[in-house]
Protein backbone atom coordinates (compact mmCIF):
# COMPACT_ATOMS: atom_id res chain seq x y z
CA UNK A 1 0.00 0.00 0.00
CA UNK A 2 1.61 3.01 -1.42
CA UNK A 3 1.31 6.76 0.89
CA UNK A 4 0.53 8.94 -1.46
CA UNK A 5 3.08 11.94 -1.34
CA UNK A 6 1.19 15.52 0.48
CA UNK A 7 1.24 18.59 -1.88
CA UNK A 8 4.10 20.73 -1.55
CA UNK A 9 3.61 24.49 0.30
CA UNK A 10 3.63 26.99 -3.00
CA UNK A 11 6.15 29.31 -2.21
CA UNK A 12 4.48 32.39 -2.42
CA UNK A 13 2.03 30.89 -0.05
CA UNK A 14 4.89 30.39 2.58
CA UNK A 15 6.37 34.07 2.09
CA UNK A 16 3.17 35.38 2.83
CA UNK A 17 2.74 33.59 6.36
CA UNK A 18 6.26 34.43 6.89
CA UNK A 19 5.72 38.26 6.03
CA UNK A 20 2.29 38.07 8.14
CA UNK A 21 4.56 36.69 10.89
CA UNK A 22 7.08 39.12 10.59
CA UNK A 23 4.51 42.04 10.52
CA UNK A 24 2.44 40.50 13.64
CA UNK A 25 6.05 40.27 15.47
CA UNK A 26 7.16 43.88 14.58
CA UNK A 27 3.71 45.33 15.57
CA UNK A 28 3.76 44.08 19.09
CA UNK A 29 7.11 44.57 19.68
CA UNK A 30 6.46 48.69 18.59
CA UNK A 31 5.26 51.31 20.61
CA UNK A 32 1.85 52.42 20.20
CA UNK A 33 2.72 56.28 19.09
CA UNK A 34 -0.79 56.61 17.27
CA UNK A 35 -1.66 58.62 21.07
CA UNK A 36 -3.75 61.68 19.84
CA UNK A 37 -2.14 64.81 20.63
CA UNK A 38 -4.84 67.55 19.60
CA UNK A 39 -7.54 64.72 20.78
CA UNK A 40 -5.55 65.50 24.20
CA UNK A 41 -5.66 69.51 23.49
CA UNK A 42 -10.07 69.30 22.64
CA UNK A 43 -10.32 66.83 25.60
CA UNK A 44 -8.68 69.66 27.81
CA UNK A 45 -10.71 72.23 26.43
CA UNK A 46 -13.72 70.82 27.18
CA UNK A 47 -12.26 69.83 30.67
CA UNK A 48 -11.73 73.69 31.15
CA UNK A 49 -15.32 74.65 30.03
CA UNK A 50 -16.64 71.90 32.55
CA UNK A 51 -14.84 73.49 35.41
CA UNK A 52 -16.15 76.52 34.70
CA UNK A 53 -19.63 75.43 34.59
CA UNK A 54 -19.41 72.70 37.25
CA UNK A 55 -18.10 75.14 39.80
CA UNK A 56 -21.62 77.40 38.93
CA UNK A 57 -24.04 74.56 40.14
CA UNK A 58 -26.40 74.55 42.74
CA UNK A 59 -26.44 70.68 43.62
CA UNK A 60 -24.26 68.18 43.72
CA UNK A 61 -26.34 66.46 41.03
CA UNK A 62 -25.58 69.06 38.65
CA UNK A 63 -21.99 68.94 39.60
CA UNK A 64 -21.60 65.39 38.71
CA UNK A 65 -23.90 65.52 35.75
CA UNK A 66 -21.86 68.46 34.07
CA UNK A 67 -18.52 66.25 35.08
CA UNK A 68 -19.62 63.03 33.48
CA UNK A 69 -21.20 64.70 30.28
CA UNK A 70 -17.57 65.74 30.06
CA UNK A 71 -16.02 62.10 30.35
CA UNK A 72 -18.84 61.07 27.76
CA UNK A 73 -17.55 64.56 25.34
CA UNK A 74 -13.90 63.39 26.30
CA UNK A 75 -14.28 59.57 25.48
CA UNK A 76 -16.05 59.98 22.16
CA UNK A 77 -13.21 63.18 21.34
CA UNK A 78 -10.37 60.88 22.48
CA UNK A 79 -11.56 57.96 21.15
CA UNK A 80 -12.23 59.31 17.44
CA UNK A 81 -8.51 61.18 17.46
CA UNK A 82 -6.74 58.35 18.30
CA UNK A 83 -8.61 56.10 15.60
CA UNK A 84 -7.95 58.69 13.08
CA UNK A 85 -4.12 58.93 13.89
CA UNK A 86 -3.83 55.06 14.71
CA UNK A 87 -5.30 54.59 11.11
CA UNK A 88 -3.03 57.78 9.20
CA UNK A 89 0.18 55.80 11.13
CA UNK A 90 -0.98 52.27 9.70
CA UNK A 91 -1.42 50.97 13.47
CA UNK A 92 -4.02 49.48 15.22
CA UNK A 93 -6.12 49.88 18.31
CA UNK A 94 -7.21 46.49 17.90
CA UNK A 95 -4.20 44.64 17.52
CA UNK A 96 -0.41 44.91 19.01
CA UNK A 97 0.77 47.70 21.10
CA UNK A 98 -2.42 49.49 20.92
CA UNK A 99 -4.56 46.58 21.65
CA UNK A 100 -2.04 46.67 24.98
CA UNK A 101 -2.57 50.34 25.31
CA UNK A 102 -5.85 49.92 25.77
CA UNK A 103 -5.96 46.81 27.70
CA UNK A 104 -3.84 49.09 30.63
CA UNK A 105 -6.24 52.06 30.35
CA UNK A 106 -9.50 50.26 30.34
CA UNK A 107 -9.88 48.49 33.33
CA UNK A 108 -8.84 51.78 35.77
CA UNK A 109 -11.51 53.66 33.93
CA UNK A 110 -14.32 50.74 34.35
CA UNK A 111 -13.27 50.70 38.24
CA UNK A 112 -13.88 55.14 38.18
CA UNK A 113 -16.90 54.30 37.17
CA UNK A 114 -18.29 51.77 39.45
CA UNK A 115 -16.53 53.64 42.50
CA UNK A 116 -18.57 57.07 41.46
CA UNK A 117 -21.49 54.88 41.69
CA UNK A 118 -20.70 53.29 44.85
CA UNK A 119 -19.10 56.96 46.17
CA UNK A 120 -22.72 59.25 45.19
CA UNK A 121 -24.69 56.17 47.19
CA UNK A 122 -22.73 56.06 49.93
CA UNK A 123 -22.84 59.70 50.21
CA UNK A 124 -19.03 60.41 49.88
CA UNK A 125 -19.30 63.29 46.49
CA UNK A 126 -15.83 65.02 48.60
CA UNK A 127 -14.07 61.34 47.38
CA UNK A 128 -15.18 61.73 43.67
CA UNK A 129 -12.28 64.11 42.04
CA UNK A 130 -8.97 62.02 44.06
CA UNK A 131 -10.30 58.91 42.61
CA UNK A 132 -11.14 60.08 38.94
CA UNK A 133 -7.73 61.76 38.82
CA UNK A 134 -5.79 58.94 40.62
CA UNK A 135 -7.58 55.62 38.29
CA UNK A 136 -7.04 57.77 35.36
CA UNK A 137 -3.36 58.07 36.38
CA UNK A 138 -3.28 54.77 37.08
CA UNK A 139 -4.95 53.83 33.58
CA UNK A 140 -2.30 56.10 31.94
CA UNK A 141 0.03 55.19 33.68
CA UNK A 142 -0.17 51.40 32.43
CA UNK A 143 -1.44 51.62 28.82
CA UNK A 144 1.74 54.07 28.42
CA UNK A 145 4.23 51.80 29.16
CA UNK A 146 3.40 50.57 25.46
CA UNK A 147 3.12 53.86 24.20
CA UNK A 148 5.93 57.07 23.70
CA UNK A 149 7.57 58.22 27.13
CA UNK A 150 5.71 60.91 27.63
CA UNK A 151 2.43 58.95 28.54
CA UNK A 152 3.54 57.17 31.37
CA UNK A 153 4.54 60.61 33.13
CA UNK A 154 0.91 62.06 32.11
CA UNK A 155 -0.14 59.48 34.31
CA UNK A 156 2.01 60.04 36.86
CA UNK A 157 1.13 63.63 37.00
CA UNK A 158 -2.52 62.53 37.02
CA UNK A 159 -1.87 60.21 39.94
CA UNK A 160 0.01 62.79 42.14
CA UNK A 161 -2.95 65.15 41.92
CA UNK A 162 -5.59 62.47 42.46
CA UNK A 163 -3.09 61.98 46.21
CA UNK A 164 -3.56 66.05 46.29
CA UNK A 165 -7.20 66.38 46.02
CA UNK A 166 -7.50 63.09 48.89
CA UNK A 167 -5.81 66.14 50.50
CA UNK A 168 -6.96 69.38 50.03
CA UNK A 169 -10.66 70.56 50.81
CA UNK A 170 -13.65 69.83 48.69
CA UNK A 171 -13.07 73.28 47.45
CA UNK A 172 -10.45 72.72 45.22
CA UNK A 173 -12.39 70.01 43.27
CA UNK A 174 -12.86 71.94 40.59
CA UNK A 175 -9.39 73.51 39.81
CA UNK A 176 -8.02 70.32 40.63
CA UNK A 177 -10.19 68.62 38.13
CA UNK A 178 -9.30 71.80 35.64
CA UNK A 179 -5.47 70.92 36.10
CA UNK A 180 -5.84 67.31 35.47
CA UNK A 181 -8.32 67.06 32.81
CA UNK A 182 -7.88 70.44 31.46
CA UNK A 183 -3.82 71.53 31.72
CA UNK A 184 -2.44 68.31 31.33
CA UNK A 185 -4.10 67.23 28.72
CA UNK A 186 -3.46 70.36 26.90
CA UNK A 187 0.09 70.81 27.62
CA UNK A 188 1.02 67.23 26.92
CA UNK A 189 -1.18 67.10 23.92
CA UNK A 190 0.67 70.05 22.37
CA UNK A 191 3.72 68.15 23.40
CA UNK A 192 3.02 64.72 21.67
CA UNK A 193 1.42 66.35 18.62
CA UNK A 194 4.86 68.50 17.69
CA UNK A 195 7.00 65.23 18.61
CA UNK A 196 5.03 62.67 17.46
CA UNK A 197 2.13 64.38 14.62
CA UNK A 198 -1.52 64.87 15.75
Amino acid sequence: MSTRPSEPIALHSQAIANLRYIRDTMESASAFTAVPGWGGVGMGLSALAAAVLAARTATTTAWLGVWLADAALAFVVGGFAMARKARGAGQSVSRGAGRRFLLGLGPPLAAAAVLTAVLVRAGANAAIPGTWLLLYGVGVTAGGAFSVRLVPLLGALFMALGVTAFVLPPSWADALLATGFGGLHIAFGLVIARRYGG
